[in-house]
């Protein structure tokens, strides 16, 4: 039995509200259970430096934790004077999940930033991110469509993120913390609305798992994803 008496290949209840702040060109609040994180998405029009006149454009993610979003107040990093290294790691790997379902050249020479900040954490913070941050630069672009910026849709794909793991013996769906917290194997999984895998991230954190386990975890992200992309569809219509 999983703390939260969900079935095996049970997510948690998932809702995404758009257009939540007044500024950001593309925003979402994404509620996954109890992680709730804010996401916005910022234009500028101007590439980084290393791309410049290549016609290529990039899109790059910033994450953070407000000091309240566990249930002990973490420090803000600003006041250590620096990222943490999970903070940088986490913020990577946003920024390559949602570059994967972009036409760069489509884009143009110009840069989206999108913006993670978890309000509430409980487990599962990252996938939120990916899941919510393409939404919000799924916004964006669609400002820069109508306003004529760019003609053609750089978007080629959805990309979401879920959790899996084996927690208690069984592969099981979207971990929260209580699972997250002990189960023997857990990962994340990053893949298109066509069922593409852009990252998986696996760990057995207190024992090793078997190439049918992985398969089955597989199968259970799959499932996942695909509710996940259809709650985009609605969010973004």
């Amino acid at each position: 039995m999983r703390p939260s008496g969900r079935a095996l290949n049970q997510m948690r209840s998932v809702s995404i509200d758009s257009n939540v702040t007044k500024h950001a060109e593309g925003s979402c609040l994404i509620r996954m259970g109890d992680t709730h994180v804010l996401c916005t998405a910022t234009i500028e029009e101007k590439a980084p430096p290393f791309l410049k006149n290549t016609g290529l454009g990039w899109v790059t993610a910033e994450y953070g934790m407000l000091p309240r979003a566990t249930n002990t107040r973490t420090r803000r990093e600003a006041a250590t004077g620096k990222q943490g290294g999970r903070t940088v790691e986490i913020q990577r790997l946003i920024g390559r999940a949602l570059r994967a379902g972009i036409d760069r050249s489509a884009l143009g020479e110009r840069q989206i930033v999108v913006d993670c900040d978890v309000l509430q954490a409980d487990g599962g913070t990252r996938c939120a991110s990916i899941t919510g941050g393409w939404v919000a630069l799924r916004l964006a672009i669609n400002r820069l469509l109508k306003s004529g910026a760019i003609v053609s849709d750089p978007v080629i794909d959805n990309v979401a993120a879920i959790s899996c793991g084996i927690y208690a013996g069984q592969p099981v769906l979207d971990l929260d913390y209580a699972e997250d917290s002990s189960a023997g194997t857990d990962g994340n999984f990053i893949l298109t609305g066509r069922n593409r895998l852009v990252e998986v991230q696996m760990s057995a954190e207190g024992a090793s798992f078997s190439r049918s386990e992985l398969d089955q975890l597989l199968d259970l992200a799959e499932g996942g994803i695909a509710e996940l992309v259809r709650i985009q569809a609605l969010a973004v219509s």
